[in-house]
C-alpha cells in the first residue's frame, strides 16, 4: 500500500513537473474551467452566458500563458551552461546548495542525473526541470553540448519557444556553437547568447560578440557591459536601464544596484547607442524614433528588442560568470523580457489524412490536442514520457491516441497547450504524436541523421542476455540515431551510432544501469556503394525439381540517381500490357531492395540507384512471387559488374584547435590520413583548422591529437557526406572482404 502511494504521489509530482500553478481568472470556478474542457458543450453558443465564459476562459488561457517560458540552454561543451543552469535553479528556490560539474564533493551537478555524466563533467541527455522566476514558469531543458549527442539537442529545440545560447568569453564561438546555432535556425527557434566566465584569465567579451556576427552570422547587440574583466570582474551596467549591479551574499544572490561608475559612463552612453542602432535597423518603430533623434525609454528600448528578437532578426547579448555567481539574475529577467511564450510561437503538423499537408496549430486549449513525446526516461517506476502540448487539453479520464502506434492511452491528470509535461505509464517511443482522435496529426518529423560508425557487441555472460536485449530496446526507444542490427552472415548484433564516444557511452550505461559486461568488436565505418552508369539486365530464373516449378524473367536497367536527389533507392515499373502480371509486381521491388542491400563490391548497402523494369515473360503454372523475387536479385547481380559500381565512405567535418607551434605536425597528420583542409584561421596563440577526412582514418584520433599537442589540442567531427573512395583504396577495401568471405 505504501509503495502504492508513493508511486501515485510520484507520477502526481512527475505530471506537475513544467506546469505552471495557474490560478484561474477570480471569476470563473475551477470547476467550470475543468469541466468545461474549452469545449462549452453545456452551453448553446448563441447564448450571452456561453460567450461571455468563452471570452473569460480566452483571457485566462493567454493570461496564464504569458507568464510561460519553455526555454532551452545550449552551447559548445565546457561552456558552463551545466553550471548556469545550476546557479538558476538555485537562485529560483529549486535547490538549496549549488554542486558543481566535476565537483570535488563528488555529488555532481543537479541537471548531470547520469552517474556517466557526473564522472565524465560533460551533459549526455537533455535534462528537463522547471522554475519559478517573478511569478513566471520557466521550463528549462539543459543540452548535451558534444557533437556525438546533437540528437538530443535537436529533440530539445524541436520543443522550444526559446534558448539562451551560452558562450564562452575565451573560447568564443567554437565549432559546437555553430552546430548549435544551426540547429536552432532550422527550428526557427528565437535567442539569447549569454557570453560566461568573463572572471577567467584571457576573456574578451567584445572579441565573442565580433565572433557571433560574423561566424554565426547574428544581428546581435551586447544589452549589458561588464565592470571589470578576469580577477576585477565586479559586476554589470544595464544598457536598456542604465544602471550598474553587483552580486553581493555567499552565492551572489544579493543583487544591489547602483549608479554606473564615473569612468564607464562614456563606455555605457557609446554602446548604449550602438544598441539602439543596431535593433532599430530591424524594427521600425524604434528606427523612428531613433531617426527624430528623440530620447528612448528604457520601456521603449525593451519593447522593441523583445520585438525583434521574438521575430528572430536580433539576438541580445548578456554577459556574466555563472562559476562565480555574478549576471544569473539579470539573465533570467531577460529571459522574461525577450523570451517569447507559448502563444507567441507559430508551430506546424503535418495531416496525415491529407497526405502530410502542413497545418498551422492555434496553440490554443480550445483546439483538438496535439502533444508530442520529445524525450523518455526510465524511472523506477517505468517508462517516464516527456510530452509538450501544442494545441487542446489532456483531462483528467480522457483517451488520447498515439498516431504512430494507433494505440489509445488513457490518462491522468490535467494539462493545456504551451506546457511540457512528464507522464508515466504512456507506451511510445521518442518523436510520437498524441491526439484526442478527433484530428490525424503529426509533428513534422525531426531530421534524424543516417548513423555513421558500427561495432559487434555481444554480453560476456550468457546469463544475461535477457538485460543485454533490455539495454538495446531502450537506448533505441530513446535514442533515434542508436540502431541495432543482426550481421546475417555472423549472427553478431551491431550497434550503430554517431560516433565512437556515442557508442561507447552506450556500453558503458549497458554496464552501469542493467550490469550487463559486454565486448566490442574493432568499430566498422558504414561504408555505401552505388553504381557510375547505366547497365541492361535480362535474367531468366527458371527451376524444374518435380511438381510446380519456377518461372520468371526480367528484363531492364539499372541506372545511377542525379546528385541530390530525394531518395536513394527507386524502382519505376515501365511494363506495357500483361508481361507480367501486376500482381508479381510488388514481388520484383522486393527483390531488387533486398539485392540493393548488400553489394557485391564488400557487401555494403547500395544507394543513389534507380531500377526500371520494361519487360519480361511469365509462365501460366510455375510463375510465383517468389520466383519473380529470385529473378529480380539474380538480376541485380547479374548487371552490378556492367554499371561499375564504386565504394563510398562516411566524410567526417573536423575542427581541430591547438597551439600555432604543433601547425607543421598536425597538418601533416592530417594530411596522412587524407584528410583536405579547407580552412586555416588564427584566433590568438591558437590554429584553428577545418578539415574533411575519412571517417575510417579518424579511428583513436583523440589519443594521437593529444600527443602530437602535449594534451592542449582539441577536435570535434561531425558527418558531412559519404563520397567515392581512390582506386587503391577501393582495391584494399574489395580484397579484405574476399578474404574474410573465403575465411567463413
Amino acid at each position: 500500500m505504501a509503495a502504492r502511494s508513493a508511486r501515485s504521489s510520484t507520477t502526481r509530482l512527475l505530471y506537475s513537473l513544467c506546469t505552471a500553478s495557474i490560478n484561474p481568472a477570480p471569476q470563473t470556478s475551477t470547476a467550470a474551467l475543468l469541466t468545461g474542457n474549452f469545449h462549452l458543450r453545456y452551453f448553446s453558443a448563441g447564448s450571452a452566458a456561453a460567450a461571455r465564459l468563452r471570452e473569460e476562459k480566452d483571457i485566462w488561457w493567454k493570461e496564464s500563458l504569458q507568464k510561460l517560458r519553455n526555454i532551452g540552454i545550449s552551447a559548445h561543451i565546457d561552456s558552463g551552461k551545466t553550471t548556469l543552469t545550476e546557479r538558476v535553479l538555485f537562485y529560483t528556490g529549486r535547490i538549496h546548495e549549488i554542486h558543481e560539474v566535476r565537483g570535488k564533493d563528488g555529488v555532481g551537478a543537479k541537471m548531470d542525473s547520469m552517474d556517466l555524466e557526473r564522472e565524465k563533467g560533460i551533459t549526455i541527455q537533455s535534462a528537463a526541470t522547471y522554475c519559478t522566476w517573478k511569478d513566471y514558469q520557466v521550463n528549462i531543458i539543459d543540452t548535451p553540448g558534444h557533437v556525438d549527442f546533437t540528437i538530443e539537442v535537436e529533440r530539445a529545440l524541436r520543443v522550444l519557444d526559446g534558448a539562451i545560447l551560452v558562450l564562452c568569453s575565451v573560447g568564443g564561438v567554437q565549432s559546437q556553437s555553430i552546430t548549435v546555432d544551426r540547429q536552432m535556425r532550422r527550428y526557427e527557434v528565437p535567442r539569447i547568447a549569454f557570453i560566461n566566465k568573463l572572471d577567467r584569465m584571457g576573456a574578451d567579451p567584445w572579441k565573442v560578440l565580433n565572433q557571433a556576427r560574423t561566424k554565426l552570422r547574428h544581428h546581435s547587440a551586447a544589452v549589458q557591459i561588464p565592470i571589470g574583466l578576469e580577477d576585477d570582474f565586479k559586476g554589470l551596467v544595464d544598457l536598456v536601464n542604465m544602471k550598474a549591479y553587483y552580486f553581493h551574499g555567499s552565492s551572489g544572490e544579493k543583487v544591489v544596484t547602483e549608479d554606473i561608475p564615473a569612468n564607464l559612463e562614456a563606455v555605457a552612453l557609446e554602446k548604449r547607442r550602438e544598441l539602439v542602432e543596431i535593433v532599430s535597423e530591424v524594427d521600425d518603430k524604434l528606427a523612428e524614433a531613433f531617426l527624430s533623434d528623440e530620447p528612448i525609454s528604457a520601456a521603449e528600448l525593451e519593447e522593441a528588442i523583445r520585438r525583434a528578437t521574438v521575430a528572430r532578426k536580433f539576438v541580445p547579448v548578456f554577459m556574466g560568470s555563472a562559476f562565480k555567481n555574478k549576471g544569473v539574475q539579470p539573465l533570467l529577467d531577460g529571459v522574461l523580457s525577450y523570451l517569447p511564450c507559448p502563444a507567441e510561437v507559430s508551430n506546424h503538423a503535418l495531416d496525415q489524412s491529407k497526405n502530410e499537408e502542413k497545418v498551422t496549430l492555434s496553440g490554443s486549449p480550445a483546439g483538438p490536442l496535439v502533444a508530442l513525446a520529445f524525450k523518455l526516461e526510465e524511472g523506477r517506476f517505468g517508462q517516464l514520457t516527456y510530452l509538450r502540448i501544442y494545441e487542446g487539453v489532456i483531462k483528467k479520464g480522457d483517451f488520447i491516441i498515439n498516431v504512430n502506434t494507433g494505440k489509445k492511452v488513457k490518462d491522468i491528470q490535467q494539462a493545456h497547450a504551451g506546457q511540457i509535461v512528464a507522464v508515466f505509464g504512456v507506451d511510445c517511443a521518442s518523436g510520437d504524436t498524441f491526439t484526442d482522435g478527433s484530428v490525424k496529426y503529426t509533428m513534422t518529423s525531426m531530421s534524424v541523421p543516417e548513423p555513421v560508425m558500427s561495432l559487434a557487441i555481444s554480453a560476456v555472460s550468457k546469463d544475461s542476455g535477457g538485460n543485454f536485449s533490455k539495454a538495446l530496446n531502450r537506448f533505441q526507444r530513446e535514442d533515434p540515431t542508436f540502431r541495432v542490427g543482426l550481421d546475417a552472415e555472423s549472427g553478431q548484433t551491431i550497434i550503430s551510432g554517431m560516433g565512437e564516444l556515442h557508442l561507447d557511452i552506450y556500453v558503458e550505461r549497458m554496464r552501469r544501469e542493467y550490469k550487463v559486461d559486454a565486448t566490442v568488436g574493432k568499430p566498422r565505418v558504414n561504408f555505401r556503394e552505388t553504381i557510375t552508369q547505366r547497365a541492361e539486365f535480362d535474367y531468366l530464373h527458371k527451376k524444374q525439381s518435380g511438381g510446380q516449378g519456377q518461372y520468371g524473367r526480367v528484363i531492364g536497367y539499372v541506372e545511377p540517381l542525379p546528385q541530390g536527389y530525394g531518395t536513394k533507392f527507386e524502382f519505376e515499373n515501365m511494363l506495357v500490357g500483361q508481361a507480367i502480371p501486376s500482381n508479381f509486381v510488388p514481388a520484383i521491388e522486393k527483390g531488387f531492395r533486398e539485392a540493393a542491400n548488400s553489394g557485391s563490391l564488400i557487401g555494403h548497402p547500395v544507394e543513389n540507384i534507380r531500377v526500371v523494369l520494361n519487360d519480361g515473360t511469365s509462365h501460366a503454372v510455375d510463375s510465383s512471387e517468389l520466383a519473380f523475387k529470385l529473378a529480380a536479385i539474380y538480376a541485380f547481380r547479374q548487371c552490378y559488374t556492367a554499371a561499375k559500381p564504386v565504394i563510398l565512405e562516411p566524410v567526417m567535418l573536423v575542427e581541430l584547435k591547438f597551439p600555432t607551434e604543433f601547425q607543421g605536425t598536425v597538418t601533416g597528420d592530417i594530411n596522412k590520413r587524407k584528410g583536405m583542409i579547407v580552412g586555416n584561421d588564427q584566433e590568438g596563440d591558437d590554429c584553428v583548422i577545418t578539415a574533411h577526412v575519412p571517417l575510417n582514418n579518424m579511428f583513436g584520433y583523440s589519443t594521437a591529437l593529444r600527443s602530437m599537442t602535449q594534451g592542449k589540442g582539441e577536435f570535434t567531427m561531425e558527418y558531412l557526406e559519404h563520397s567515392q573512395v581512390s582506386q587503391d583504396v577501393q582495391t584494399q577495401l574489395v580484397n579484405a572482404y574476399k578474404v574474410t568471405k573465403a575465411g567463413d
